[in-house]
Formats: C-alpha cells, sequence, structure tokens
C-alpha cells in the first residue's frame, strides 16, 4: 500500500490482534499527520466475578476466583487465599510456603514459555505466527512447547490439574503431593533450566528498536526473595507501603472508551507493572544463574525499553526454574496439607505477583464468613494506561507510513507487554482516524 498523502482520510481496521490473551480494539486519531488520541478499548462485557463473589463463603473464593484466567489461575487463587489468611492473622510457613511458591514458579514457566517462544519471537524474526516460524526454527517451537508443558506439570502436580487448578485452598492444599510425585519433577525442571539459558543466548542476538519510556514501575518488593506470594507494595518513584494500602495509592477511574478501569498513581500518572518493574525493584534478588542469564543478555539494574521485556521474561524462567528446584531439594514434608484460616468479620487484603505484574484483592467478610463485598485488579487493567502512552510516544512522527506498517508497529508494541485482556474485563481491531 503506498503511504497516504498529506490531509488524506483513512481508517484502518485490525478485525483481531493475534497472539495474545483475548480481544479488543485501538483507535488512533490524527490532524496535520499529528497524533491526537490513542485509546486502547478492552470491550470484553463486564464477567462479574466480584459480584459472584458476594454472599459466598470466604473459603470458595480461590476455587472461584482460579476460573478468572485459563494462563495465571494460581496468581488469582494465591492472592484470594492471602487476602483471607490476612483477615484471619495466619500466616502460612514452612513447606506449605514452598510448595505454593513452588506451584507459581510452574506458572511462570508455563506462561513466560509460552510468550517468549510463540507469541513474541515471531515479531523479532519476521514471522506472522509460530505456525509461520516453525517451518524455519522448528527447534524454537518444540522448546517453547516443552517449557510451557513442564511448567503444566509443576501446575498439575500441586494444584491438580494446569487449567483452573482445584487443590488449592486457604491455608495450603486439600491434597499434599507425595515425595515420588515431587521428585518426578526434577529432570523437567533440569532440562528446561538449560533450555532457557540457551534460548537467552539466542535472544541476546536479536535487534530491538531503540525506545526507551521513564516508567513508574510497581511490584512486590520483600526482603530476602524476589517475589512471588509476598512484599510490600513498592514503586521507582517512592511507594513503599504494605498491601493494605494499595487504595490509597494507586486508584482507579473510568475510561469512557473501554470497560476495564484505568488505574494511576496518586500523582495521576500511569504505571506499569509486571516483569521491567519486578526485575528493576529485585534483580538483586535473583539467583545465580538468573543473575547470569541477566548478564549474558546485556542487562543492567532497570530496563526501560519495553521490548527488552522479552529478555527479562527469559531471566525470569531461569529464576522459576533454579527456585523450583532449589524447593524441590530442600524442602520437607508437611504435617497436614493446610492450617486453619478461621474467618471473622473484616477486611482482607492480598496481592501476588502474576507473570504479567501484580494482581490484587480485597475483601469485606461478615461474622459467619460470608463475602459482602470484593475488589479485584488485573495488572493487564492497570497497565493498559501505560501501553496507552507507550504507543502514543512510539507513532509520534509515524503515521505517514502505511497503513499494514502502522498495524503491525501497533500489534508488536502492545505484544510487549503480553497482555492478558480477557482478564481485564478482548483484542485488536484497529482504526486510524486522519483528518
Amino acid at each position: 500500500m503506498s503511504e497516504p498523502t498529506s490531509g488524506e482520510s483513512r481508517r484502518i481496521s485490525v478485525d483481531l490482534l493475534t497472539r495474545v490473551e483475548g480481544a479488543g480494539a485501538l483507535t488512533l486519531r490524527s490532524r496535520g499527520g499529528e497524533l491526537e488520541s490513542c485509546e486502547l478499548r478492552i470491550f470484553e462485557p463486564p464477567r462479574f466475578f466480584e459480584a459472584l463473589l458476594a454472599g459466598r463463603h470466604g473459603s470458595e473464593a480461590p476455587d472461584i476466583t482460579a476460573r478468572i484466567c485459563g494462563i495465571c489461575p494460581v496468581a488469582y487463587q494465591m492472592s484470594a487465599c492471602h487476602a483471607m489468611e490476612n483477615l484471619a492473622g495466619v500466616r502460612v510457613d514452612g513447606p506449605l510456603r514452598d510448595l505454593r511458591r513452588l506451584l507459581y514458579c510452574g506458572e511462570w514457566i508455563e506462561s513466560h514459555g509460552l510468550h517468549v517462544g510463540m507469541l513474541q519471537l515471531p515479531d523479532f524474526l519476521g514471522y506472522p505466527d509460530a505456525i509461520a516460524m516453525a517451518r524455519d526454527h522448528p527447534e524454537l517451537v518444540r522448546t517453547a512447547l516443552r517449557l510451557k508443558q513442564t511448567g503444566n506439570r509443576v501446575m498439575r502436580t500441586l494444584g491438580g490439574r494446569e487449567i483452573h487448578p482445584v487443590n488449592v485452598r486457604l491455608g495450603g492444599f486439600y491434597r499434599l503431593p507425595t515425595r515420588a510425585d515431587l521428585d518426578a519433577l526434577v529432570p523437567g525442571l533440569e532440562w528446561a533450566l538449560e533450555a532457557a539459558r540457551e534460548l537467552g543466548e539466542r535472544i541476546a542476538k536479536l535487534e530491538f528498536p531503540d525506545f526507551h519510556q521513564d516508567y513508574e514501575l510497581v511490584a512486590l518488593v520483600h526482603p530476602d526473595e524476589y517475589p512471588f506470594n509476598e512484599g510490600r507494595l513498592v514503586s521507582t518513584a517512592g511507594i513503599d507501603v504494605p498491601v493494605s494500602r494499595y487504595d490509597q495509592v494507586l486508584t482507579e477511574h473510568q475510561s469512557p472508551h473501554s470497560t476495564a478501569l484505568h488505574t494511576a498513581s496518586a500523582r495521576g500518572d500511569p504505571v506499569l507493572m509486571g516483569p521491567l518493574a519486578r526485575y528493576a525493584l529485585n534483580h538483586d534478588r535473583l539467583t545465580p544463574l538468573a543473575h547470569e542469564t541477566a548478564a549474558r543478555l546485556g542487562l543492567g539494574d532497570a530496563v526501560d525499553n519495553p521490548f527488552r521485556a522479552i529478555c527479562v521474561r527469559i531471566v525470569e524462567i531461569v529464576f522459576a526454574c533454579e527456585e523450583a528446584l532449589r524447593i524441590l531439594r530442600r524442602t520437607g514434608s508437611a504435617d497436614a496439607p493446610a492450617v486453619p484460616v478461621p474467618l471473622r468479620a473484616g477486611t482482607g487484603y492480598g496481592a501476588t505477583e502474576a507473570p504479567r505484574g501484580l494482581c490484587y484483592h480485597r475483601y469485606r467478610v461478615d461474622a459467619d464468613g460470608l463475602i459482602t463485598a470484593a475488589k479485584i485488579v488485573a495488572p493487564t487493567s492497570v497497565n493498559q494506561a501505560r501501553i496507552e502512552a507507550d504507543l502514543r510516544a512510539l507513532l509520534a512522527g509515524k503515521l505517514s507510513r502505511p497503513d499494514d506498517e502502522l498495524r503491525f508497529l501497533c500489534e508488536r508494541a502492545i505484544r510487549n507487554y503480553d497482555p492478558c485482556i480477557s482478564c481485564a474485563t478482548h483484542f485488536l481491531d484497529l482504526r486510524v482516524e486522519r483528518a
């Protein structure tokens, strides 16, 4: 397609953004060649999970919220568990805590492995999708699928199944895996660790667009660990509060073009959650081989180029494999599959780190243990405003390019964030309106 002429009015429509989870739309408006507005629209009808939880017993929250997402159900389950345990004043320690981290390792491995190898690498290597890429690089697709399979096996062993796990409960698990079950995970994780490091060597040779942004990055920070389940809510702009103060430092507001709420800091600025945030705030807590992988990928103490998020995801796969193997080699037997969590009237707060960023839950419970109000914030809905801001910066001065080139640039940029749009309460119909 030829480039548009000055003053020409055009409309570009992409019926569906491929290689993301969900569907949605992007509208660009320009006047005189300058971008006036950029609206990322998440338009799936609300699924009312927060309303569905009202009137249900607090102990049901992990099983209900696991249905929110088929890619990262553990994040919802764990955040629900932590919120209810916070309300009850219960802390889960020892082998049960280790097994929870092991379950989360499985989710990171399967989710990051899928995104890196099947969803984002085709962009860098110039293919429309993983099927086309497989004709020239079958080993990359096989590696990605086996990484996902490895993570799924961990989730199945701990969670009962890999899609919407059923073995997680308040205080722990319904059933503990046997020692033989856990030992059987070791060979697959050892393979995954080496495979991820080798994949990192391949990714280190990629060419990345020169695009840098000044982010306020938000993630959990734990004094001793790279975060999964616990920590304080911290940002690169000075936020440092317990999770219970989430609503005081991050506020939601309705945007007319989206059914998903937008999130901003107290200053009114968009924030970014996910791998870039976790890495910037916690890189000193990475495991040894993860540190080595980061160095080989040329990563410093922080990453401000969203196109290099693929590098951080490789680092986090290596970390999750190392952490899983460490847990398997050290953890002992728990006395019981769960500790009691006696619910009482009050409000509980919980947040854990989904592969795409921090997943926040807040529940109000009555004296009978019934949920009277719930708030669940998915990381993609938080990141939506930041993605819009990045698109505005990326597209500046590029609106004269051909439609197909603009479309690919937008899709590629959005895939940097691995948006789980159906969690955010789907993606991409692109419209460019020029005046």
